[in-house]
């Protein structure tokens, strides 16, 4: 697997939906985090679990951080918490959703001003 990374900045990249090997893939490329965005069944039964994606990021030695956001719309206290992830896990970070464009939105959000 190659992955379909997409760098905002050189230290923070967004993804479309990652599966649990893409962390050890995550991990060789040079990321120490990951941010998952994407609700946990928002996919339908087919979408690898917050759990399965913690284990595998935890096994491939990333910190993990799951905060899920509806797709359309983020709340004042999700880009704060969005923030604060940026602010504390250790970079390179990389953060997926289900195509990107949350992600991207969240750190326009999380990073103006």
């Amino acid at each position: 697997m190659t992955l379909p990374l997409n760098p905002l900045t050189p230290d923070f990249a967004v993804a479309p939906q990652l599966e649990p090997t893409a962390m050890a893939e995550a991990a060789a490329a040079g990321f120490r985090s990951v941010i998952n965005n994407r609700p946990d069944g928002e996919g339908g039964p087919g979408q690898p679990s917050s759990t399965s994606m913690a284990a595998a990021a935890a096994a491939a030695g990333l910190q993990y951080a799951h905060l899920p956001v509806q797709g359309g719309y983020q709340t004042p206290e999700e880009i704060a918490a969005f923030r604060e992830l940026l602010a504390t896990l250790p970079g390179p970070v990389l953060a997926f959703c289900r195509s990107g464009a949350r992600c991207t939105k969240l750190f326009v959000a999380a990073t103006q001003g």
